[in-house]
């Protein structure tokens, strides 16, 4: 699982880098209408993500720092985050 996360979220690096080079030096006409959309629908879901998760992000040591992770990689950071400890069930 740690190599389909690293892997993730170095193609997501590649992703925001083209995203950079599209907004220097625009492609060609349909392509960089196509992208410049693919970053939007991406940060879009990156945020909803940070939305929904929020919750679990607060108990973290560095909640704005795993936010803005989350913001850049998306579920691929929400994979390497420690699921919270489940409280013990009491039996009678």
């Amino acid at each position: 699982m740690k190599v389909f996360c690293g892997l993730g979220r170095l193609l997501t690096l590649v992703f925001c880098c083209v995203v950079l080079a599209n907004q220097l030096v625009p492609f060609v006409h349909p392509l960089h209408l196509l992208v410049n959309l693919a970053a939007v629908l991406l940060l879009a879901i990156h945020l909803l993500e940070v939305l929904l998760c929020n919750r679990s992000l607060q108990g973290l040591p560095h909640p704005w720092r795993d936010r803005g992770r989350v913001l850049l990689f998306g579920v691929f950071h929400l994979q390497t985050i420690p699921a919270p400890a489940a409280p013990e069930a009491s039996h009678a």
